[in-house]
């Protein structure tokens, strides 16, 4: 068997999430079924975050293995074109080792949430950032997110179906960062961690947008961090404003 590194790009809205489910859209199910068509026979990859119902990817990265010994840009074109029109690309694809995992050898997984700050509705963005209405106050966001950087004890910011074995998390950093756009101001959070528990990015962005609002103040997001109850967490951000943008290997396998 030969083992190939997938980095995918997808638009998450018309999904349940990236893991396979009998009878449901799923961006697992779309790839592996595209494999199926390339080599007839079950296919069964593994990825290195499986993200919920409408959230978006720019650089998940996924592997399978394959019977034959594929040039990896005739593999990519072949799984692009066996997967339209669904919404979903492979942007890049390499030959990697048998110890590669794309879960498991993953060292830290990147997140960034983008929110649109105006009053007229989205157009073109529609279905790409949370929208809110109101201006944001970024230093005291990331005041806020300072409490929520380092290991910690992330239960309030947990969801109560997480299967996590333990809610001791290490945040490496949160990036809080400003973009004028055509289409207006864009904010946006960059998270990055080795692994998440579920809902975890959602819940930090949901947080700090009230503390952007002025609902909460900086401090008020270490209190719910030491209450470590779920009912302590501020409101929980939609999902269509979230990215997988980068996983991180001890050796890129997309590396030139």
């Amino acid at each position: 068997m030969y083992r190939y590194a997938l980095k995918i790009e997808y638009n998450g809205a018309p999904y349940v999430g990236w893991q396979r489910q009998i009878g449901l859209a799923t961006v697992q199910g779309v790839i592996e079924d595209a494999l199926a068509k390339v080599e007839p026979r079950a296919h069964k990859i593994a990825a290195a975050g499986r993200t919920d119902g409408g959230v978006h990817a720019l650089g998940q990265v996924a592997h399978c293995d394959m019977e034959r010994d594929w040039d990896p840009f005739r593999l990519s074109e072949a799984l692009n074109f066996h997967m339209k029109p669904n919404p979903v690309a492979v942007v890049d694809c390499a030959p990697v080792g048998p110890e590669f995992h794309a879960r498991f050898s993953a060292q830290e997984r990147r997140y960034q949430f983008r929110i649109l700050v105006r009053r007229a509705p989205a157009t073109h963005q529609a279905g790409l950032v949370w929208q809110v209405k109101k201006p944001l106050d970024l230093d005291a966001m990331r005041a806020g997110a300072r409490h929520l950087i380092g290991q910690h004890d992330f239960t309030t910011f947990r969801s109560t179906i997480c299967q996590a074995a333990t809610p001791v998390k290490t945040v490496d950093r949160i990036d809080i960062s400003a973009v004028e756009t055509l289409g207006g101001l864009e904010v946006h959070l960059d998270v990055r961690a080795r692994s998440f528990l579920h809902n975890q990015v959602r819940s930090f962005v949901g947080t700090l947008e009230r503390v952007g609002a002025g609902s909460l103040t900086p401090d008020d997001v270490k209190v719910m961090r030491d209450a470590r109850d779920r009912q302590a967490c501020g409101p929980v951000s939609p999902p269509h404003g979230l990215y997988l943008a980068h996983v991180d290997y001890p050796v890129d396998p997309f590396a030139r």
